[in-house]
């Protein structure tokens, strides 16, 4: 007999682990690539597209989420944020994100309507919102293996492997 899983029973731990692969990448940075400029981009360095994913993140909980009771986490400054300091303010993040997925189990699977959410580009199913999320972080730690590589800061192979190693990672999250 099978039973029915409730949604949140999936895309919680999806998001979890999403969460701890994102961390795992800032936890093995350098500090040399920490502080790179981007080439192209004199005024962006890698910390600051680090700092993006937990700001951006907050900025989603605002719109969405804050209108029904979420609290929002504060921001960190992108141009002075450390990796640990980064890696605290993501977990916090995170937690955000994880009540905003599940306000959207509990409402049939979808986000209540906010009236701070204009943009209007991002369909408010939780699947939808899940992929969203998983794939804007995706990108910026691509962006970020990518620079590690062309600056010449290349990460250890455990790391970037590491990254794709989402059995391990998801039980990271269990133990902590």
């Amino acid at each position: 007999m099978k039973s029915r899983l409730d949604l949140a029973d999936t895309v919680v731990p999806v998001w979890r682990t999403t969460n701890r692969i994102t961390v795992f990448l800032i936890e093995n940075l350098s500090s040399e690539l920490w502080g790179a400029i981007v080439p192209g981009a004199p005024h962006r360095t890698v910390r600051m597209i680090a700092g993006h994913i937990h700001n951006s993140r907050c900025m989603w909980i605002k719109t969405l989420g804050k209108e029904h009771g979420i609290e929002v986490p504060h921001a960190v400054d992108r141009r002075r944020v450390g990796p640990k300091q980064l890696a605290q303010a993501l977990n916090r993040s995170s937690r955000g994100m994880i009540s905003l997925l599940t306000l959207g189990c509990e409402h049939d699977g979808t986000i209540p309507a906010s009236s701070a959410y204009t943009w209007r580009n991002l369909p408010l199913d939780v699947g939808h919102v899940l992929a969203y999320f998983v794939a804007h972080e995706g990108h910026h730690r691509g962006q970020i293996v990518m620079l590690a590589r062309q600056l010449g800061y290349s990460l250890p192979a455990p790391v970037t492997a590491g990254l794709w190693q989402w059995s391990i990672r998801a039980k990271e999250v269990r133990v902590r």
